[in-house]
């Protein structure tokens, strides 16, 4: 599976489970250690573990096991490293505090789904 489906599987698994504002960036031009990010939104702490939980599941299904799995104690913030693709699970307060997507100063690539916050 190559970046571009393991990207197409993460978006569906998010949409799936429920995920809003789900948001992919491309920073390949940034940074030599990822190829994408992924920013999804969950309504509770439950709902951010419970994303993140099943995404894991569903790649390893298909042979793309996490590297590394960060914040699933408090799930406010989950981030699973599949080393070409990272994909960070918040809790809209949490995301909007950090606020990836102007920190590193992208347009989405693609907005895959966008569900009330």
């Amino acid at each position: 599976m190559n970046v571009t489906e393991h990207n197409e599987l993460i978006i569906e698994v998010l949409n799936n489970s429920k995920a809003t504002n789900i948001i992919t960036l491309d920073v390949r031009d940034m940074t030599s250690t990822v190829d994408l990010m992924i920013l999804a939104s969950g309504t509770s702490t439950r709902h951010v573990k419970a994303i993140s939980q099943i995404l894991i599941e569903e790649s390893k299904k298909n042979k793309k096991r996490p590297i590394g799995v960060e914040g699933e104690e408090g799930s406010e913030w989950v981030l699973v490293d599949f080393a070409d693709i990272l994909v960070h699970v918040m809790l809209p307060r949490v995301r909007e505090f950090y606020n990836l997507e102007k920190l590193w100063s992208l347009q989405p690539i693609k907005k895959a789904w966008i569900g009330d916050n």
